[in-house]
């Protein structure tokens, strides 16, 4: 069994916050997720969750059980899912939660 490595994505950064993102890589919503920080210009760090069973337990003890991927953090605060990403984004305060430091 292959084990998975965490990428860091980095792009010219807007803030030092630390986000991180817990993925697999088949899924369409992981990579929406990441496509919208990645317009954001943020820097995050990936956590492939597909074969690591520890990053996996690490990520539902985080999320209070959420067990679909992605799961997203920004500054320890859990933020959730792709959909809770883009309603923030749709609510004009996701902005605002990546300038907080």
């Amino acid at each position: 069994m292959a084990q998975a490595v965490s990428v860091t994505r980095v792009f010219d950064s807007m803030t030092t916050n630390k986000i991180e993102i817990y993925t697999s890589p088949l899924c369409g919503y992981c990579h929406a997720a990441k496509q919208l920080l990645a317009k954001k210009k943020v820097q995050f760090q990936e956590y492939s969750v597909i074969y690591d069973t520890e990053r996996r337990q690490e990520m539902l003890s985080r999320s209070a059980g959420r067990h679909t991927v992605p799961q997203i953090f920004i500054n320890d605060v859990h933020v959730g899912g792709y959909d809770d990403l883009t309603r923030l984004e749709q609510q004009n305060e996701l902005d605002a939660l990546l300038a907080t430091s």
